[in-house]
């Protein structure tokens, strides 16, 4: 990415590199739900998503001179994020339990958009909220990493590449944690059509 090519997060990194705190302002506001929602993935509890966000936001003033505009800010971002929240479970802090059926602040239907676009009949928003359930749920079944690299992809519609760049593994093992990810979620949907639902969870 060459110096002319810098797109708008790219430039106010460097500027919050340089000491400039009205460009972390904005980035902050720009980022801040994404960040949140990445959180709450791991921790299914809001309170403790926005104290990890604003820790993750910390890391990020403190780390900023550390950004090379080669690297998107989005990918530099959850980089940050993504190191923080699995030094939380590494640390096992906390256990994480996806049981309950609470969603990311300022997001009703995370898991509808994997199913298609949600309708106004009474059954299809029941129908996307028991989805969401049953996402949430298949989170407690996936590996820290697994967690990570589905919610970059599936909910944050970043690139298999720019994932391997955030977890700093190859594309081929991102694309083997999403597969098994998605196996997790499909195995939760096949309980949940046999009418069984074990209620299970690894951080």
């Amino acid at each position: 990415m060459s110096a002319v090519d810098l797109d708008s997060d790219a430039q106010a990194m460097l500027k919050v590199a340089a000491g400039d705190r009205q460009a972390f302002a904005w980035l902050f506001d720009r980022y801040h739900a994404s960040v949140a929602r990445f959180a709450f993935r791991f921790v299914n509890d809001r309170e403790r998503a926005e104290e990890l966000t604003q820790d993750i936001f910390v890391k990020l003033y403190r780390h900023a001179g550390t950004y090379k505009p080669s690297a998107r800010f989005k990918t530099f971002l959850f980089r940050v994020a993504t190191n923080h929240c699995l030094n939380e479970v590494r640390r096992g802090e906390y256990r994480v339990s996806h049981t309950s059926s609470e969603t990311p602040e300022g997001e009703e239907t995370g898991a509808v958009e994997m199913a298609g676009p949600d309708g106004d009949r009474p059954d299809q928003a029941l129908a996307g909220r028991e989805l969401e359930r049953v996402v949430g749920a298949a989170l407690g079944d996936m590996s820290a990493r697994e967690r990570a690299a589905f919610t970059m992809c599936r909910f944050e519609g970043m690139a298999y590449r720019d994932i391997a760049e955030a977890l700093e593994a190859s594309e081929a093992a991102v694309k083997s944690l999403i597969h098994r990810a998605t196996l997790a979620v499909a195995r939760r949907i096949e309980e949940l059509q046999a009418g069984t639902a074990p209620a299970r969870s690894r951080a």
